[in-house]
């Protein structure tokens, strides 16, 4: 099972990664689509906020039913106000996940996978940030090759 540094350490190198997708992004971006069915970057962008105020939280927690603070998805949010939302999100996961000891990540959760460790279903809560860094990579290369054609 994974230490509690490594899983933060697994963050903070998703964090890098999320911030060099989301750096100088243009506004007119947030919620370009390839086509109909497709996700937006202020969609992945708040579903990540959702899951750092509402989804870890209750692993933290260990109780699939926790009361979390989640977070209120603007749909009309400006850029600026979405990316000052994330960089307090960010901040607020590290504060959370510097609370955890090892000890915690071994207790058992019983939830959508099943009864695993906390430390299973935290790891796979922190890797939604990598995750999705490449959904949001994809969406601006997409949209940079079809601008240049």
């Amino acid at each position: 099972m994974a230490k509690i540094d490594t899983i933060k350490e697994f963050a903070q190198l998703g964090f890098t990664r999320l911030d060099g997708a989301l750096k100088d992004l243009p506004e007119e971006h947030l919620d370009w689509k390839s086509c109909s069915e497709a996700n937006t970057i202020r969609n992945i962008v708040n579903h990540l906020l959702g899951e750092w105020y509402g989804f870890i939280p209750k692993i933290i927690a260990g109780n699939k039913d926790a009361e979390t603070a989640g977070y209120d998805a603007k749909p009309d949010k400006s850029l600026k106000d979405l990316m000052k939302d994330y960089d307090k999100g960010k901040k607020d996961l590290m504060a959370k996940l510097d609370k955890v000891k090892d000890t915690d990540l071994a207790k058992e959760m019983d939830w959508f996978m099943g009864k695993k460790p906390v430390g299973f279903y935290l790891m796979l809560g922190v890797s939604e940030i990598v995750h999705h860094e490449g959904q949001i990579a994809a969406i601006r290369g997409v949209n940079k090759r079809l601008a240049e054609a």
